[in-house]
């Protein structure tokens, strides 16, 4: 059971990604509808849609940027056996500023404060990858 709780902040990654997604289409039904939107309108980089229809697709899209990367760092330490407290403290800790981050981008999208809980994100996500490039470099001479 150890092993697999390496997974769970990855699971939790993929419910973020639900929740998203699901808002991201309950926001371009009822902005359509309210705003007479075509669906052909619905273009990734229509930026002369509302801002919230805009925001949305974009919070989504940034959910398969840098958590690729998180979720192969996850498949790795499971496969490898490397699964430690660290490990899972660092895995929380990125979906904890993920969520944080999702929050800012789909409500008041404050570029400062967003940027500023990105960062951070991607320093735990960087972290852990340099700490498993350590780990699996290391046991080369053993």
């Amino acid at each position: 059971m150890t092993q697999l709780r390496i997974l769970f902040p990855a699971f939790a990654m993929v419910l973020l990604t639900i929740v998203v997604w699901l808002r991201m289409y309950y926001v371009r039904i009822s902005e359509a509808r309210r705003h007479g939107i075509k669906i052909e309108d619905f273009t990734p980089f229509n930026r002369n849609l509302p801002r919230t229809i805009v925001t949305s697709g974009d919070n989504l899209r940034n959910l398969f940027e840098l958590p690729v990367l998180f979720y192969t760092l996850v498949i790795l330490i499971f496969v490898l056996r490397l699964s430690d407290e660290l490990y899972l403290a660092l895995g929380w800790g990125y979906f904890a500023l993920r969520c944080v981050h999702s929050f800012i981008h789909v409500t008041y999208n404050r570029i400062a404060h967003r940027f500023t809980v990105y960062a951070l994100s991607s320093l735990l996500l960087w972290a852990m990858w340099l700490r498993l490039m350590g780990q699996v470099f290391g046991g080369l001479g053993a």
